[in-house]
């Protein structure tokens, strides 16, 4: 009977210990999205397009809008995360961008290309030698893996879903 209580205790609590846990998915995936996008945005704008066009899959007529869109997705998808708005909607905003990224990376690779992935500012050529597309990959499962846990489990403490309601 006392290990029955007991366990129905634990389940009783693990609900709140994983809106403890989503809380710090959100907070830690605002940060990588909003350190990113930060990175991105307070480049040149030449520099942001050579970081987009280094992958070599948009056509040039693309290269500017995606190089400014990008950081201020990034920093927008940030901001919601943050806060729990539609966290399993923005979740899987997010899941699908960290998608592409692993996607263009394993692209690069795949044709011998030698780039610096521009994740976190920066971008363009590098010397053959200097590129760290596997770890950029796991790096970005990683954060792939975090997205998928708010897809799985939005409802968290302090989010505003909770004060709306969703």
């Amino acid at each position: 009977m006392a290990g029955e209580a007991a366990a129905a205790g634990g389940a009783a609590r693990f609900p709140q210990v994983r809106e403890w846990i989503t809380l710090v998915v959100r907070v830690l995936l605002a940060a990588i999205l909003g350190i990113a996008g930060y990175a991105k945005f307070s480049e040149a704008s030449g520099l942001q397009k050579v970081a987009v066009s280094s992958y070599r899959i948009l056509p040039q007529s693309m290269v500017g809008p995606v190089a400014l869109g990008l950081p201020v997705l990034e920093m927008a998808l940030a901001a919601l995360i943050l806060i729990g708005f539609a966290t399993r909607t923005m979740a899987i905003c997010v899941g699908v961008l960290f998608i592409v990224f692993i996607a263009g990376i394993i692209s690069v690779w795949a044709r011998g290309l030698t780039i610096d992935c521009g994740c976190f500012g920066g971008g363009g050529q590098v010397a053959k030698g200097q590129t760290h597309y596997l770890r950029e990959i796991f790096r970005d499962t990683g954060f792939l893996v975090l997205a998928a846990w708010l897809m799985v489990f939005p409802r968290g403490k302090l989010a505003l879903d909770r004060w709306l309601g969703l």
